[in-house]
Order: structure tokens, then sequence, then C-alpha cells
């Protein structure tokens, strides 16, 4: 009699099983998927210096970007690697468009080049492209991205959501604004020295250079309006 119990009690429990793992898959289905927290930008030059970005510029300007980890972890950590590496000293500003953007991060200033390191997955976010945004450029496809980078002069919503928003100038937006223009230009603004805060890499000295007046990047004046496909093309022979 005790052995007919045992088996009927281990019968039911082998019944019961497959109702409880039911359950607990629409439990789990139910619960609630984890946001991703976009954290907001310090502009305070002196906090988290592991995640700000100097550009020392031929023009004789130093820019501050600050990185944002928590919206586009593996491009930060590939600038700031790049950064470290020296990759970036000396690299022009090959794409410059006038009130859209100036792009660079190419050692060949052809735009077509990159780093050896693998090309990254895409990392899009919610976060807009306005006035200072710094944004990984790609080829068509979208994981592409791999060492070339844009600043933005003026908004440019088109751009969400399809190129990784990864930081913001937070300090000395108009030495961006005065970057020469062209496709590549005739006399580049360069990168004489990337480097990140916390490693206290102080500002090269250089000679004296002309430095040219701001150039006030306003709406393009010859009637074309800059799209998202701008970033993409190659430049001209």
């Amino acid at each position: 009699m005790l052995k007919v119990t045992t088996a009927l009690s281990a019968l039911a429990a082998l019944t019961l099983s497959p109702i409880a793992a039911a359950a607990n898959a629409q439990d789990a289905a139910q619960a609630p998927v984890a946001q991703p927290v976009y954290e907001q930008i310090d502009y305070n030059i002196e906090n988290d210096r592991e995640n700000i970005l100097l550009l020392d510029l031929s023009n004789g300007q130093r820019v501050a970007i600050r990185l944002m980890p928590s919206w586009a972890p593996n491009h930060v950590e590939r600038i700031k690697t790049l950064a470290r590496q020296g990759f970036y000293d000396g690299v022009i500003f090959h794409r410059v468009i006038d009130g859209f953007m100036a792009q660079t991060g190419d050692p060949t200033g052809t735009g077509q080049g990159g780093s050896e390191l693998p090309d990254l997955a895409e990392e899009f976010n919610p976060m807009p492209h306005i006035r200072g945004t710094v944004a990984m450029a790609r080829a068509a496809s979208e994981d592409s991205a791999n060492s070339q980078f844009f600043i933005v002069f003026y908004p440019r919503f088109a751009l969400d959501k399809r190129y990784t928003n990864f930081g913001r100038v937070i300090a000395n937006m108009e030495a961006v604004d005065a970057i020469q223009r062209g496709e590549p230009p005739q006399n580049p603004t360069r990168i004489m020295q990337a480097s990140i805060a916390s490693d206290n890499r102080p500002q090269p000295s250089m000679q004296a250079m002309p430095t040219p007046g701001p150039q006030t990047s306003g709406p393009q004046t010859n009637g074309s309006e800059m799209t998202a496909d701008d970033l993409n093309a190659p430049l001209d022979e």
C-alpha cells in the first residue's frame, strides 16, 4: 500500500510540473524589462575627468568633450583607447560643412580610413543631435563605426538613432566654430593632441599660427539641405 501511495504522489508531482513551469514562464514574461538609464551631462570640467576628451587644435585652442558611457559604452571606450594611443594626434578635420558638422578621425584624411581595431556594433540611443553633440561617423552599414567622429554645429535631428551619439562639447565650442570649412579644407584644422583629462597631459606648445577669424556656422547659403548621407559620401577627388 505504501508503494502505491508513493507512486501516486510521484505521478501527481510529474503532472503538476508543466503547470508550474507555465506559470513561472508567464510571471517572467510579465516582469518589467529594465530600461537603460541615460545620464545627464555634467558640464563641470573638474568632475569625472576620466570621461573628458581634450582636443588641442592647430588653431591654438583646447576643446573639452564630455564622454557619456551610459549612452554608448563601447564607443566611449574606443575613443579613450585611440586617444591614449596617440591615434588622433596630427589628424585633420577632413570634412567640415558649414551649418552642419566637422568630421575627423581618419589618419588618411580621405574620409575612407580608420584604425586597425575592429568596427563597432551600433549603440544608437535617443539622445538628440544638437549643437555640440559628438557622434561616431560610419559607412552605410550601421555596424561600421571605427575611429571617425563628428561635432555638430547646429541641431540635426535627422541623425537621431541613425548615428551613435556618445558625447557633448562642454567647453570652448567657439574653437569648434573656428575649424576651417571644406571637403577637404584647403588649410585644414588639425588635432595636435587628443588626450583624456585624467591623464593630465599639458597642452602642446606650437609655433604661433595665423588663426582666421571665427566662421559662423549659420544656415547653408547654397540652398541645399544637408542630410545624413553627407556623412557617408566620399570626398571629391
